[in-house]
């Protein structure tokens, strides 16, 4: 049965490498089932209807990439869109949560239509190269931002608008450990680097009586405070353009990217260099999200680390059912992820900035009408604290920059027309 589902001699792997493959990325990845409440709560959400809604998010999405897609990709809640559904959102736009899903909902509606008709690939090809990096690095700052406020280190300041926190308090003292510790595992190559980090932080803190202990296994907690809660109607309000297109624009990146970067590590693109069956990979996903709104989370996307999976052998679905099955225990697990503290997350949040930080290197820095839009939406996602606004803002300097330089031969149609789109948001829309 396992052969004529997946495969398996056909992509010379066997069962044995697939379930340790599964295994390997669950352990890279496992920290999002902590974290992802964690953020969520802070709108007001129930923690423990979103640690389930998690986990099944987690479960829905890689069980359909494997089952149907047969790629070794799994998915969850997305870092960084999870932020900016919390703290840009509800926190700074005011919006419900329930809004908020329903824009989420409607983003993942967008990029399965998108992905029915063939229109992806137009759209990944006409966005520069050098905001997709810039959107990638601003979402780092973003998170990085986020991770130092959670563990107290940068606190707002009346005269320079943040400052430097207490520095020296157990709280703040863990969150460096843990930061460090899961960067140095994570340099010596150790699977689950992440994991491992907020474990240790959570324990050190039970030992200082930091955190009570609460239990180690029980029922999963009930869904019911979020299942089907999101409020679609409400997210056709003009002023979540911007947002759904943020939801959408990140989730079709890091999408694309992590498909096509995974592919590439396990020799799964064809003669060609084209990744198989690619349409059914991003619908996946867009099923996926679409799912865990109606659940109860933010945008459900593939996972890079699914690699770490990929380079331990994983090459067919097998691999993902694996995980799902992995996120499926942990329904099991809600006492352990409620008592674990957000300056023990922080260092997962910050480990992740690092990462996605990295692609500014590959922007041309001796074009400054590259370098400069990029710039622009790096620092603006931290700086507005909303992820649409540097997008936004990111569009309009491309396109004006190449407009005013002469250089009309790297605009298209779609750069241009994002950024009329954002233009008119910021006058007609954004008047306070």
């Amino acid at each position: 049965m396992l052969e004529r589902l997946f495969k398996l001699q056909a992509h010379e792997t066997t069962v044995r490498k697939e379930i340790v493959a599964g295994l390997t990325t669950f352990l890279t990845m496992a920290y999002i089932v902590v974290v992802n409440p964690s953020i969520l709560s802070a709108t007001g959400m129930d923690f423990g209807a979103v640690f389930v809604a998690t986990c099944l998010a987690a479960v829905i999405g890689t069980l359909i990439m494997g089952l149907w897609a047969n790629y070794p990709i799994a998915l969850a809640p997305g870092m960084g869109l999870n932020a900016f559904f919390s703290f840009t959102v509800v926190g700074s736009m005011g919006y419900s949560w329930q809004v908020a899903l329903g824009a989420v909902f409607l983003s993942g509606l967008l990029f399965f239509l998108l992905s029915l008709f063939k229109v992806r690939e137009w759209i990944i090809n006409s966005i520069p190269l050098s905001l997709r990096f810039g959107i990638s690095a601003g979402i780092g700052f973003f998170l990085a931002l986020i991770a130092f406020k959670n563990a107290g280190i940068v606190v707002d300041h009346p005269a320079t608008l943040v400052g430097l926190g207490e520095v020296k308090t157990p709280q703040a003292l863990l969150f460096f450990g843990g930061f460090l510790l899961t960067c140095a595992l994570s340099f010596k190559r150790v699977t689950g680097a992440v994991m491992i980090g907020i474990i240790a932080v959570t324990l050190a803190a039970l030992a200082l009586g930091l955190v009570e202990y609460k239990g180690f296994f029980s029922a999963p907690p009930s869904l019911a405070p979020t299942f089907m809660q999101l409020d679609i109607a409400g997210a056709f309000n003009v002023g979540m353009i911007s947002v759904i297109f943020a939801f959408l624009f990140v989730d079709l990146f890091d999408t694309s990217g992590t498909l096509i970067g995974a592919a590439q590590r396990g020799g799964l693109l064809d003669k060609d260099g084209k990744l198989p069956r690619l349409g059914r990979a991003l619908m996946s996903d867009s099923v996926a999200t679409m799912s865990g709104a109606a659940l109860g989370t933010s945008t459900t996307t593939s996972y890079i680390e699914s690699t770490a999976g990929i380079s331990a052998g994983g090459r067919t679905g097998l691999t993902a059912v694996v995980v799902a099955l992995l996120f499926l225990a942990c329904l099991l697990l809600s006492p352990i992820a409620s008592i674990i503290p957000p300056y023990a997350t922080a260092p997962a949040l910050l480990y992740v900035a690092v990462l996605m930080t990295s692609g500014l290197k590959l922007i041309d820095w001796e074009d400054v009408t590259d370098a400069a839009p990029a710039v622009v939406t790096a620092l603006m996602m931290p700086l507005t604290f909303s992820i649409a606004n540097g997008i936004a803002l990111g569009f309009i300097t491309y396109a004006l920059l190449k407009a005013l330089s002469g250089r009309w031969s790297q605009l298209n149609v779609s750069v241009v027309l994002i950024a009329v789109i954002f233009i008119l948001k910021f006058i007609f829309l954004d008047v306070a």
